[in-house]
């Protein structure tokens, strides 16, 4: 771009379109600059975004801690491998792993929830010496190669590879006997999503968890959480097996685990973690000196600040005011709802984008996600609500 060109006229998707590969639906704006829930469009608008980059700006934009933090980790050690060990990455893996649920000691840190579901499968079978794997129907776990084979639809869509790297098979959801049925002794494990947030904020039933945890238990297969959606407060509490009073054998989170920065996370027992040795795992820029220094910030922002309790009482504020306008049913958990919408979830969507609220849409056509930071406050569910009201 020369320096003489007119930033006012400038167009990021006609300059995309130049060298990116052309594989994203993207909505009709750009964003120049962000703070706390609001997106600043290079025409002028003011988004309030109740999407959060897919759940990943669990601190809104411009946090003044995550960017102190950020600034003051970058100047003093930007980047070391693993092959060092590291304070700052030290200091993550305990905060986290006191975080998580009961258990769950043992921390790989990562770059994505992809990479954590994929080296979560591969523990599975390594640990159990089987060769299936099960996951529930309407699951998203990633797009590479097992986590891929994991999710629901992929293969008939966009998999790509000529065959899966193990036998897969999917849950009928929220069907108990077939749960019971289907984990048998050749499962390595079951790896379940409690809120299934791209199949439009779906929370599967307590007695169907159950059942795969007995299942599981009774047949000494694992029991994989994956918490890439919903870790990290998004459901007003710690993490969702929390909510649903499990103790898995290993847990995967991402997104919202650093505030915008690559990072993801696999927690393991150490019953699970037992089976690895030197060489066994591995990630360039997992567990780097700048995701770590954010992991810990943004666990220790979420205790400073209660936001565990923000999200519990703004998720009951909008479960309780959003039934309004197309909205006739709202599903999900803390601050990831669906909202079930007559007439469509695209056409209300881009209504509310006229009036300059920002949601997503899902797997279900009929539901928009609401996946806002957590640092959302009364205000903004007033502006929603009142928006909705209106279409």
């Amino acid at each position: 771009m020369g320096l003489s060109m007119n930033l006012d006229s400038y167009n990021a998707r006609e300059a995309e379109q130049q060298h990116l590969l052309q594989v994203y639906g993207q909505y009709d704006f750009e964003p120049v600059a962000a703070e706390g829930v609001h997106i600043t469009c290079r025409d002028g608008r003011q988004l309030l975004d109740f999407y959060g980059g897919h759940a990943v700006a669990s601190l809104g934009y411009a946090h003044p801690d995550v960017l102190e933090t950020l600034n003051k980790q970058a100047a003093q050690l930007f980047f070391q491998s693993n092959a060092v060990a590291l304070e700052v990455r030290a200091t993550a893996a305990r905060k986290l792993a006191e975080f998580a649920p009961a258990g769950l000691e043992r921390v790989f840190f990562v770059n994505s929830g992809a990479e954590a579901n994929e080296n979560a499968f591969r523990i599975a079978l390594k640990k159990t010496g089987r060769s299936k794997i099960l996951a529930v129907e309407h699951s998203f776990h990633g797009r590479t190669a097992a986590a891929g084979a994991l999710t629901w639809g992929a293969r008939e869509k966009w998999y790509g590879f000529p065959r899966t790297p193990f036998d897969v098979d999917f849950i009928p959801r929220d069907e108990s006997d077939a749960a019971q049925a289907m984990v048998d002794s050749d499962t390595a494990a079951v790896v379940i999503e409690l809120v299934q947030g791209m199949a439009g904020a779906y929370d599967l039933a307590p007695e169907f968890v159950k059942s795969i945890d007995s299942a599981c238990k009774k047949h000494g297969a694992l029991l994989i959480i994956d918490e890439v959606q919903t870790g990290i407060g998004r459901t007003g509490f710690a993490f969702a097996a929390d909510l649903y009073g499990l103790q898995p054998d290993m847990l995967t989170t991402a997104k919202a685990l650093g505030a915008g920065f690559p990072v993801g996370a696999l927690m393991l027992t150490e019953n699970v973690a037992n089976c690895l040795g030197n060489g066994d795992l591995g990630t360039t820029f997992g567990g780097g000196p700048l995701a770590s220094a954010l992991i810990s910030t943004v666990l220790d922002v979420i205790e400073r600040d209660q936001l565990l309790s923000n999200v519990q009482k703004l998720s009951r504020r909008l479960q309780a005011a959003c039934l309004t306008g197309p909205v006739n049913k709202i599903s999900g958990k803390g601050l990831l709802l669906g909202l079930h919408c007559s007439g469509g979830a695209k056409s209300t969507r881009d209504a509310l984008l006229d009036k300059n609220i920002l949601v997503g849409t899902s797997g279900n056509p009929d539901v928009i996600r609401l996946l806002p930071p957590l640092v959302l406050n009364d205000e903004h569910v007033d502006e929603l609500v009142a928006a909705l009201a209106t279409i």
